[in-house]
């Protein structure tokens, strides 16, 4: 077996592994739709890439091992789609997820987060009603709101104390009102109307101390989702775009060592012609 195909050989086996950590990404993803972002969608593409990666290289690999020449072409055809695939969901994902983010709260440790700091693809799918009555039965099931209580030594968490906490933005946008309604605290999730309420504000009218509403309606809650699932798609993403660069590294190798194989497969041709024809007869008449 020639040089060339054991360098196939290889590059398929690191395409292959190459797979793990993307559908590993998919995977989280999908933990993460069932527990916390509550996005049941995003991740299925992702997983599926994964996937055909990871079976193409095992199509290549055989081919470079048998020296199977429609395998390897296979897997040369299917790659370079996998890949411009890959790049146009990055880009994606990326697009749908780079928008808003939660604003800064005068002497509190956690942020806001507004609907209208939002906008695209993303937000109007999250926004409808007809969606965000599953995301939100998903926040309202995940017990979110209930991990924020805190005591210490069976004394309650004061309000100074729960303003200078750090929240994620579930947390902030779906469990409490938010802060220029002017609700004051009693804990972490029920608050008594104050005088500092603002109408134009409308979620205030949305909050509910009651412990199964809070503010699961209110658009501080999708932008609350928003952010989260943006937050998850950065991490994920980073690994994606590592895992792509080396994905065209080896594919352009395992090109070049495509054509390596095939000029030497058309040297040995035009050899064993050659020799064929400059044997001499054996007939005799």
């Amino acid at each position: 077996m020639r040089t060339s195909n054991h360098l196939i050989g290889a590059l398929n086996f690191v395409t292959f592994l190459l797979s793990i950590p993307i559908l590993g990404g998919g995977i989280w993803l999908s933990s993460r739709a069932n527990n916390t972002d509550c996005l049941q969608f995003l991740q299925w593409p992702l997983i599926i890439i994964g996937i055909s990666i990871m079976v193409i290289s095992l199509a290549g690999f055989a081919g470079s091992c048998y020296r199977n020449t429609f395998l390897m072409r296979l897997y040369l055809v299917v790659m370079f789609i996998i890949i411009a695939v890959l790049i146009g969901f990055i880009i994606f994902a990326y697009v749908v997820t780079d928008k808003g983010s939660g604003r800064r709260v005068m002497n509190h440790g956690y942020l806001d987060y507004y609907l209208q700091d939002y906008s695209g693809w993303l937000e109007e799918r999250v926004a409808s009603d007809s969606y965000w009555g599953k995301i939100s039965s998903c926040v309202r099931d995940s017990k979110t709101c209930r991990k924020l209580a805190r005591n210490f030594n069976g004394v309650p968490e004061t309000a100074d104390m729960f303003y200078l906490r750090t929240l994620t933005s579930l947390q902030s946008g779906c469990c409490k009102p938010p802060t220029d309604c002017g609700y004051t605290y009693m804990n972490e999730t029920m608050w008594s109307v104050g005088n500092g309420v603002m109408p134009a504000n409308q979620d205030c009218t949305k909050w509910s101390n009651d412990q199964e509403q809070l503010c699961y309606a209110c658009d501080s809650c999708k932008a609350g989702v928003l952010a989260s699932v943006s937050k998850s798609w950065r991490k994920v993403s980073v690994i994606n775009i590592i895992v792509m660069i080396i994905l065209v590294i080896a594919y352009i190798i395992a090109c070049a060592a495509y054509r390596n194989n095939r000029r030497m497969d058309n040297d040995e041709s035009y050899g064993e012609a050659r020799m064929t024809k400059s044997q001499p007869s054996h007939f005799h008449l």
